[in-house]
């Protein structure tokens, strides 16, 4: 049984407008039950806005049935950045959360719980929340150890000198369920575009640098988990050290994140310990090492022939 948060009512009749934004393709398999939920939140989003790449399933009819706003886009187009930086000019919402259409609420306070650091913030510093992503039902060991090592159990804001104790991790943020000031966003000039992945980051340095915070929510509350497989992780990473390579700049102001590797490869074997699935310990120790040959070649991506780096990225449009 849910508790009801006793500040539920507080402030709720100057509530700011919420927009959520949802960049889909062939996302039926989820969305039926996401637009579900949106529906039932205790603080339903004025929006709903659907930003899709050509669906050639059921998205449409979905979208509609919920009435959601449709905007199509052709498959080739899509853009981390770009695309939601599209969506985002189409709505005139004070608050746009960001989700993605496999990330389903945990419950019906997830909204409220999300944007309440964002509607106390009196002297709005805060620009950006971030929500906890729990592990699907049939989540892999190692999809949930993922989650619970990212998705702590404690909230906490952080500023732009907080990058001396936390160093990356300081930027580090989700847009499969994040929040954002619009006006705030504006600033900055939206999400960059042209980027592999991690225009939520990128943003989020920005925020930082002019001064504003980003904060973390945890009883802010989506499933959302991935069962990557060996040459998953692989392209994964290789996608990450293409990132951390196109944007050096990141890693000068908020140094490498290879401690925090390191930290995840002991924190992912005593997970497996604890829940005593030692025959899971080769496994990770093989899968952490493809992580680490896989990061180190993306950053060195230049010296690859294009259609071998296509071939071994996640993120096969981005070399188009």
């Amino acid at each position: 049984m849910i508790t009801l948060p006793a500040n539920r009512n507080q402030g709720i009749n100057n509530r700011p407008s919420l927009a959520v934004i949802i960049p889909t393709k062939n996302g039926a398999s989820w969305l039926e039950q996401l637009l579900s939920m949106l529906k039932k939140q205790t603080f339903p989003p004025e929006e709903i806005i659907l930003i899709d790449s050509s669906s050639t399933d059921t998205t449409h009819s979905i979208a509609k049935k919920y009435q959601a706003k449709f905007l199509s886009i052709p498959a080739c187009e899509f853009d981390h950045g770009g695309t939601r930086n599209l969506a985002i000019l189409n709505t005139s919402a004070e608050i746009t959360i960001f989700m993605t259409q496999d990330a389903i609420p945990a419950n019906q306070y997830a909204i409220e719980h999300l944007v309440r650091p964002l509607q106390n913030d009196t002297e709005q510093k805060i620009a950006a929340v971030y929500g906890r992503q729990l592990p699907n039902s049939e989540a892999t060991i190692f999809a949930e150890h993922l989650r619970v090592f990212n998705y702590g159990n404690q909230s906490f804001t952080r500023c732009w000198q907080d990058r001396h104790a936390y160093g990356f991790k300081t930027i580090f943020i989700s847009n499969s369920f994040a929040a954002y000031r619009k006006s705030v966003l504006e600033k900055i000039g939206y999400f960059p575009e042209n980027h592999i992945f991690g225009e939520d980051a990128c943003a989020v340095a920005a925020l930082l640098e002019h001064g504003y915070h980003v904060a973390y929510a945890s009883d802010a509350t989506v499933f959302h988990s991935h069962n990557y497989c060996l040459r998953d992780e692989f392209r994964r990473y290789f996608d990450i050290g293409v990132f951390h390579a196109c944007r050096s700049d990141l890693l000068e102001k908020f140094g490498t994140p290879e401690g925090s590797g390191r930290q995840f490869v002991h924190s992912e074997l005593f997970f497996i310990w604890e829940k005593r699935k030692y025959f899971k310990m080769a496994e990770s120790l093989l899968r952490n090492l493809a992580k680490f040959i896989a990061y180190r070649l993306g950053k060195r991506y230049k010296i690859l022939p294009l259609p071998i780096a296509k071939k071994i990225s996640m993120q096969r449009q981005w070399w188009e």
